[in-house]
């Protein structure tokens, strides 16, 4: 399995996207085609965190008045089924190994991952 969890309308995982040959990957856009719940379970299996999975960039935070530091892990698990816009982006998974998000020290292990040099 070698799946990519992203935002069509977020330019930060299309100039992620851009960087590897995803040829052999099913990429899904999360708008469209939300996580379900057996997939979220295979990332928490990989991250043993929902929190991990969680974007704290999310709009809806604000809008829903959140108090983000009062969640629990199942608070996390249920806002990220209830809402595209709480998965940390985007999400490579394999059977073994997952990267979440878009910060430099994830993309750079993905560059490792997929060979590409910096």
């Amino acid at each position: 399995m070698k799946k990519v969890f992203y935002l069509n309308t977020c330019d930060t995982c299309r100039k992620i996207l851009a960087q590897f040959d995803l040829t052999d990957w099913e990429l899904r856009e999360i708008k469209k085609q939300p996580v379900t719940s057996e997939e979220l379970e295979e990332m928490y299996k990989l991250t043993k965190s929902y929190e991990a999975l969680f974007s704290r960039k999310s709009t809806q935070i604000k809008l829903r008045g959140l108090d983000v530091k009062s969640l629990e892990e199942k608070d996390f698990k249920e806002l990220i089924l209830d809402h595209y816009t709480f998965l940390k982006r985007p999400v490579f998974m394999t059977d073994k190994e997952i990267f979440v998000g878009n910060d430099k020290k994830n993309v750079e292990a993905l560059q490792s991952f997929f060979g590409v040099s910096q």
